[in-house]
């Protein structure tokens, strides 16, 4: 378990939707310092986190957050990207620009800041992941939230010896800009933000967000069609 109030937290993506109502709950629930990351630090709006410029995928931006955040003791991955691409008709190079941000993205920013939070006696990772990880609706997306799931579960493995936790937050549709113009109920970034918090300090390995994650992870042990009912013959 890892304790919230007192600790040193680094949120990607950190500017807005999820990723801001991060901030704002570590900051009440009495984290010391919040950093806050985006490609732009300018974006960055809360009064009292320290902005920080990032690009997930570029490893040298990678390593000169690492530098200057050498007291991080939670880091949460939460900046992604929704490109969607369709595995037969959207360009490779879209399937490849969804890999980078949402899997190789937090990949290279864990491997930096694992020595960080080490030095500093331990922590708590936390990787945002969707309820798509679990489900193939979205091409492109779905894998490499698949894909970030099975790194989450490896990484758990791997730096428990190290004082390491590590979470992973499963969420559907969520009231933020990313979700703009879908149709359909959604959780507010509140709520995710304070279940995410919950599961760090409780030292769980997944959050489930909401009903439709619960509903789908209950679900991957039964056959196809209960998860794909369009596969049924007409």
């Amino acid at each position: 378990m890892t304790a919230i109030e007192g600790s040193v937290a680094l949120v990607t993506g950190g500017s807005r939707g999820i990723g801001r109502a991060l901030v704002t709950a570590l900051y009440e629930r009495g984290a010391k310092k919040v950093y806050a990351t985006a490609r732009d630090p300018r974006t960055v709006t809360h009064p009292d986190a320290v902005p920080l410029a990032l690009e997930v995928t570029d490893p040298a931006s990678v390593a000169a957050a690492a530098e200057q955040a050498q007291d991080v003791t939670v880091l949460i991955n939460n900046a992604g990207a929704s490109v969607n691409a369709n595995f037969l008709d959207s360009p490779v190079e879209d399937v490849r620009r969804e890999f980078e941000t949402n899997f190789f993205g937090p990949l290279l920013v864990t491997r930096a800041f694992v020595p960080v939070i080490e030095s500093n006696g331990g922590g708590h990772i936390l990787n945002v992941h969707s309820v798509l990880s679990w489900i193939g609706l979205a091409g492109s997306y779905s894998a490499s939230k698949a894909a970030l799931w099975s790194q989450t579960n490896s990484l758990r493995l791997d730096l428990k010896p190290r004082g390491i936790e590590v979470t992973g937050l499963h969420v559907g549709y969520v009231d933020t800009d990313m979700a703009a113009a879908v149709d359909a109920p959604k959780s507010t970034a509140e709520s995710v933000a304070a279940q995410a918090l919950d599961g760090i300090a409780s030292g769980a390995f997944e959050v489930l967000a909401d009903d439709i994650s619960r509903q789908v992870k209950a679900g991957l042990a039964a056959d196809p069609l209960a998860l794909y009912p369009q596969l049924a013959a007409a």
